[in-house]
């Protein structure tokens, strides 16, 4: 079943859309599968190659032990394709799953669309598993295109 589109992000315990998207390696992810194995953490980018991306991405690289000992996974999601995506994981030596939205319609089922570029709006979700089974929003941060996440943060949310 495709996502909706939202104009707005999704909300603090609403349920998160589920969905599958290809890796940089050409691999099926799904969230549900995921969140089955604790928190997780969707950090959006607009485009591989560019600055402030670049730069949050290898923040993760860096921190990618700290998100496991709190046993979260966490996955860029662009609207880039999986080759650009694998090529730039090589060349910056990004360790996560980076994940192709090419049709962008995770970014705009998250409410976290941007129009005027036809790309993925700079944002962070977490995702927890529920007392009832699925996963429920525990926090989501739009922030403008230069703006960077605050890992300090974001891994407070995390269980």
């Amino acid at each position: 079943m495709p996502l909706q589109p939202r104009t707005a992000p999704l909300s603090v315990g609403d349920i998160a859309p589920d969905f599958t998207l290809k890796t940089q390696d050409r691999a099926d992810w799904t969230l549900s599968e995921h969140v089955k194995k604790g928190d997780v953490v969707l950090c959006f980018y607009p485009l591989a190659f560019t600055g402030v991306c670049g730069t949050e991405m290898k923040c993760i690289t860096t921190d990618l032990e700290k998100w496991a000992a709190k046993g979260a996974t966490v996955v860029g999601v662009s609207c880039d394709s999986f080759a650009s995506n694998k090529a730039w994981a090589e060349q910056m030596g990004l360790k996560q799953t980076l994940l192709s939205d090419m049709h962008r319609e995770v970014c705009k089922g998250y409410g976290l669309y941007w129009a005027d570029l036809n790309v993925s709006q700079r944002g962070t979700v977490i995702i927890g598993r529920s007392a009832d089974g699925v996963g429920r929003v525990k926090f989501v941060e739009a922030r403008q295109p230069g703006n960077a996440m605050n890992w300090d943060q974001v891994l407070a949310v995390i269980a």
